[in-house]
C-alpha cells in the first residue's frame, strides 16, 4: 500500500508539475490554426484541435461560464484534446459557450505569454453522425490513388468506402445516396471495366447505361426521396489549359441531358425537351417532398459547344408525378441573364423552405473559380440570405450539402492555400441566421497541411456505409 501510495502521489506531483505559469499576457486573442474562434459546433462534434505555429509549449484551459472545466498541454505548438475528455465536456455543455485560454513559450516569448480567451459555441443540434467524400489528389488530366471515404464526425476514424487501389486507371467518383441512408448508395467507376454501381437494400449490382435506354452514361445523379428513381445529368466534358492568366484550366460540357432511371422497372426514361443539343442539362436535385426536380441549363448559342466566358447557367425546375414518371412545366427560379453569374449544384434544406447553390461568373465547373460563392435562396420570400460569413472573398466556395435536419451544411472550399480543396461546416441556426463555418476537426491539425488530396463531393449519412467484398470486382479490370 504504501508503494501504491507513493507511485500516486508521484504521478500527482508530475502532473501538477507539468503545468507552467506564463510570465506575461497579451490582450490579443491567439494566431489558432485552424480558426475556430467564434465558432459553432454540435455537441457530437470530435476535438476541436488546434495548434499555434511557432510555439514550443503550448496551454489551454477551456472554462464554461467562469469555471474551468479542462486544461490540456502539447508540445510543438499543438493542442489535441482526449477524445474521452472532450466527450465528457461536450455531454455536460451540450448548449454554452466555451472559452478557451492559450498559453504559448515561444522563441520572442520564453517564460511563456498567455492570450486573450477565444470563444466557441456548443449548441445541442446534433449533426449527422457520418459524412463521406472523395479524395483525389487535385490533378488536371490524370490520377493514381483515389477512392470514396467516410469519416465519422464525433471521432477521427476514417475509412475506405471504395477506392481504386488494385486497379490506378479507375476513375471512382459522383457518389449520393437515398435519403442520407447508408444501405442505399450509388456512384460511377470510369475505366475499361467501369459502370454505374447501385447498392440498394443489400442488394449490389452493375449497370451498364450504354445498353440501355438513349445509350448515354450517366454522371451526376440525385435520388428521389420515395428511393424509386435516380435522375441523372449526362455529361460530355472538356477541358482547356491556359499559358497566362492566374487559373490555370477551365472545365466544362459540350453535352449535358436529362434521364431518369426506375430501379423497380431498370428502364431509362428521358423527355424529349431534355435530350437536345441546343440546351445543356445539369446537376438535378430533388426538392424533399421529391415533387419538383431543380437542375440548371445553359441555352448554347452555336455548335459545337466550346469554351465561352459568356455561358450562363439558369437554375429551372419542374414538377415531378412519380405514377406516370413524367415531367411538368418548367420554371425559372434565377434568371443569369437578368440576375447575373452561372448557377451550379442547386440543394434544397429538407424543410423545403430554402436552396442553397453555388454562384460563379459563368461556367459550370466552379471549382477552379475563385469567385465562386454559396448562394441562399428563401423559397417562401424569394429572398436571398446573406451567406457572407460563409465565403471566402478570394477562393472558391462550391460544392455543398445539406444535413438531415437543415442545421448543418457542409461544403468544399479552397481558402487555405488556393489548390487543395477542404471541408468547412456551418451552423444555419432555428431563426435562420448563418453561423461562421469551421474546418473539419483533425487529430492532428497540421494533418490539414500534410494531406496532399482535394476533398470533394462531401454527403452526410445517418451510418456508416458497409459495402460487399465483392463490391470493387465489379469494376476493377481483369488485365
Amino acid at each position: 500500500m504504501k508503494k501504491l501510495s507513493l507511485l500516486l502521489f508521484s504521478v500527482f506531483v508530475v502532473s501538477c508539475s507539468s503545468w507552467m505559469s506564463p510570465e506575461s499576457s497579451l490582450d490579443v486573442e491567439p494566431a489558432v490554426f485552424p480558426d475556430y474562434k467564434d465558432v459553432t459546433i454540435p455537441c457530437n462534434i470530435a476535438p476541436m484541435n488546434f495548434m499555434v505555429e511557432g510555439a514550443d509549449r503550448i496551454q489551454a484551459v477551456i472554462s464554461v461560464d467562469g469555471k474551468e472545466a479542462l486544461r490540456v498541454s502539447g508540445r510543438e505548438g499543438v493542442i489535441s484534446v482526449p477524445l474521452k475528455k472532450w466527450r465528457t465536456l461536450m455531454e455536460q455543455n451540450s448548449e454554452s459557450r466555451l472559452e478557451v485560454q492559450v498559453s504559448v513559450w515561444t522563441e520572442e516569448f520564453p517564460q511563456g505569454v498567455a492570450y486573450r480567451p477565444f470563444s466557441i459555441n456548443v449548441v445541442n443540434d446534433e449533426i449527422d453522425p457520418w459524412i463521406s467524400y472523395r479524395l483525389i489528389e487535385p490533378g488536371y488530366v490524370g490520377w493514381k490513388q483515389l477512392g470514396i471515404y467516410q469519416r465519422e464526425l464525433s471521432s477521427f476514424e476514417e475509412t475506405a468506402i471504395v477506392t481504386n487501389r488494385e486497379s490506378a486507371t479507375t476513375c471512382i467518383n459522383c457518389h449520393h445516396y437515398s435519403s442520407y441512408s447508408p444501405e442505399s448508395m450509388i456512384f460511377h467507376a470510369r475505366g475499361a471495366n467501369g459502370g454505374t454501381i447501385l447498392y440498394d437494400e443489400g442488394k449490389l449490382q452493375k449497370i451498364d447505361f450504354n445498353s440501355i435506354g438513349p445509350k448515354k452514361s450517366p454522371t451526376y445523379p440525385a435520388w428521389h426521396p420515395e428511393g424509386r428513381f435516380i435522375a441523372f445529368s449526362s455529361n460530355t466534358a472538356r477541358q482547356n489549359f491556359f499559358v497566362e492568366g492566374e487559373r490555370p484550366i477551365e472545365v466544362y460540357d459540350v453535352a449535358s441531358d436529362l434521364m431518369l432511371y426506375d430501379i423497380e422497372t431498370g428502364e431509362v426514361l428521358t423527355d424529349a425537351r431534355f435530350v437536345t443539343e441546343e440546351s445543356l442539362e445539369t446537376f438535378p436535385s430533388w426538392s424533399p417532398d421529391g415533387k419538383y426536380l431543380y437542375f440548371v441549363s445553359y441555352k448554347a448559342e452555336s455548335l459545337p459547344v466550346r469554351f465561352d466566358s459568356s455561358s450562363r447557367y439558369d437554375l429551372l425546375r419542374m414538377p415531378f408525378d412519380p405514377v406516370s414518371r413524367t415531367f411538368g412545366e418548367v420554371e425559372t427560379i434565377y434568371d443569369s441573364s437578368v440576375q447575373g453569374g452561372s448557377v451550379s449544384y442547386p440543394r434544397v434544406s429538407p424543410d423545403g423552405s430554402k436552396l442553397l447553390y453555388t454562384l460563379t461568373e459563368y461556367g459550370t465547373f466552379p471549382i477552379w473559380h475563385e469567385d465562386a460563392e454559396l448562394k441562399m435562396l428563401d423559397l417562401e420570400t424569394d429572398e436571398h440570405v446573406d451567406l457572407s460569413v460563409w465565403n471566402d472573398p478570394s477562393e472558391a466556395d462550391s460544392y455543398h450539402s445539406w444535413s438531415s435536419d437543415g442545421r448543418w451544411v457542409v461544403y468544399g472550399s479552397r481558402r487555405i492555400d488556393g489548390r487543395y480543396t477542404h471541408l468547412y461546416i456551418a451552423y444555419f441556426d432555428h431563426e435562420g441566421k448563418p453561423h461562421k463555418p469551421f474546418l473539419l476537426p483533425q487529430k492532428n491539425p497540421r494533418y490539414n497541411l500534410w494531406r496532399l488530396k482535394s476533398y470533394n463531393v462531401p454527403e452526410f449519412m445517418s451510418g456508416k456505409v458497409s459495402l460487399p467484398d465483392k463490391a470493387a470486382d465489379l469494376f476493377y479490370s481483369e488485365d
